[in-house]
């Protein structure tokens, strides 16, 4: 039901999204050439030309929606991350736009117009989705249409589960109670009534009082599955199954169906694909280039302040683990005064780390000391976007002490990444950052990959946890 209703919200979602997008395209239209920002000496298109290029327009940018998330039953954040996913798609879609008009040698097209569309259609986009966001939580806090869910074991999947619905009441489910045959009946468990056994769903099932049961049974006990199912298909209630086994399993895994057998992968990686690691590395060369040519000024400044505030060399090369588990030389700033192999591997730096430079620490604050990994990048030893790369001594303790650290090494380290524009940078949790690497690694798109470059420029490249 979940499934259901959330797919009839995204069909009303991609009518009303075609609809705002059009209605910000008039609506820029309008103020760009029927205002006093319209010069009548200077010709302009007619508007018809301009309307011809609408429906493209709408249905890219309704795709854009889909690959930035905003039609997801799940996504990680609430109004500020749709919002900010608006904002992504939205500045893709006008780079997009005007990419094409370039490449069609269209000049009498207002660039000018399409950024006041871009800017209208956020404003207008985040304001219907609020609104309908509003309207359902009016809905669901008045009690209507709620559907009554039985849980059957429980678990850790029943924790997360009852967890999610009363995160997102907009669904309209409220957990009447739990069966299982390990905690006696009148336990409270998270705030849910345990109303007896299992067995006792031969006496709940014919009084058609529950109009869903979600099946989460913990690993130990699925030898019961085939007959609860049985139970319920023959009752007619609908039925989910909720794995408990999410800690083995990532959240999307990839079937394959072998003459009939369904194959679950255990962990989907994207870049294993020839296609998708070619767009990858195209896209690497063509950005790392074009980074180099803009941050080249910062990095002859920068480079001429090393070398006149302290002894050594400009560049640093560390060791650092990368595709594969293999060893390379990455390459970065120095922002430390020199010294021996044996102090370098203690440790971190620490807050107000004396072997520090006064121009180290400028640099490690902008993450200037970075600009370097560029040429790490053309060599193919790193990519613009992924995770960090590591020591190799930090490696080998990590790898024993953090469960699924070493699946980071399915791709090739990056320059930033997911984990880093969401604030894990610099001294921060380990853990949480392998959270966020797998979750990347698992949901790669290029796009996602282009989204990530749009946050580290936008949240800029303050490290405040930079020594």
């Amino acid at each position: 039901m979940i499934r259901d209703n959330q797919n009839f919200l995204n069909r009303v979602h991609v009518v009303l999204d075609g609809t705002v997008t059009g209605v910000s395209y008039f609506i820029a239209y309008e103020i760009r050439f029927n205002t006093s920002l319209n010069d009548p000496s200077v010709p302009h298109l007619p508007m018809y030309m301009y309307m011809w290029a609408l429906p493209f327009l709408i249905v890219s940018y309704i795709y854009l929606y889909y690959q930035f998330g905003l039609y997801r039953s799940k996504r990680l954040g609430g109004r500020r991350k749709e919002l900010a996913n608006i904002i992504y798609a939205n500045v893709v879609g006008f780079i997009g736009f005007v990419s094409v008009l370039y490449i069609i040698n269209q000049n009498d097209f207002a660039r000018s117009m399409l950024a006041i569309f871009a800017v209208v259609n956020v404003m207008l986009e985040t304001l219907m989705r609020n609104i309908i966001r509003y309207i359902l939580h009016f809905i669901r806090k008045k009690g209507y249409n709620k559907k009554y869910l039985l849980l059957v074991g429980y678990s850790k999947s029943a924790e997360e589960y009852i967890r999610r619905i009363r995160l997102n009441p907009h669904w309209g489910y409220e957990v009447c109670g739990i069966l299982d045959d390990r905690v006696p009946a009148g336990t409270m468990l998270r705030g849910v009534k345990v109303l007896g056994r299992i067995a006792n769903l031969d006496i709940i099932l014919p009084e058609n009082k529950v109009v869903e049961i979600a099946i989460t049974l913990p690993l130990d006990e699925y030898s019961k599955l085939e007959r609860i199912v049985a139970k319920c298909e023959k009752s007619g209630v609908h039925t989910q199954f909720i794995p408990d086994y999410n800690r083995v399993i990532p959240s999307r895994p990839i079937m394959e169906d072998v003459e009939g057998l369904p194959v679950i992968n255990i962990r989907n990686v994207p870049l294993t694909s020839f296609e998708n690691r070619f767009l990858k590395r195209t896209l690497d060369i063509i950005g790392c280039i074009l980074m180099i040519i803009v941050f080249s000024p910062i990095m002859l400044v920068s480079a001429v302040a090393i070398k006149l505030s302290s002894k050594g060399p400009v560049i640093y090369k560390q060791e650092r683990v990368g595709l594969h588990n293999k060893n390379f030389m990455m390459y970065k700033f120095r922002t430390m005064k020199m010294q021996s192999e044996k102090e370098e591997k203690q440790g971190w730096t620490v807050p107000d780390d004396p072997r520090v430079t006064k121009v180290g620490k400028v640099l490690r604050r902008t993450s200037m000391d970075e600009l370097p990994q560029l040429f790490n990048i053309l060599k193919g030893d790193m990519s613009i976007v992924g995770p960090r790369p590591e020591r190799p001594q930090f490696v080998e303790k990590f790898k024993e002490e953090i469960p699924r650290y070493m699946i980071k090494h399915q791709v090739r380290p990056g320059l930033t990444g997911w984990a880093q524009v969401n604030g894990l940078r610099g001294d921060t949790s380990i853990k949480d950052r392998i959270k966020y690497d797998i979750y990347y690694i698992e949901n790669w798109s290029l796009i996602f990959d282009i989204r990530i470059m749009f946050m580290t420029a936008f949240k800029g490249l303050i490290n405040e946890n930079a020594y």
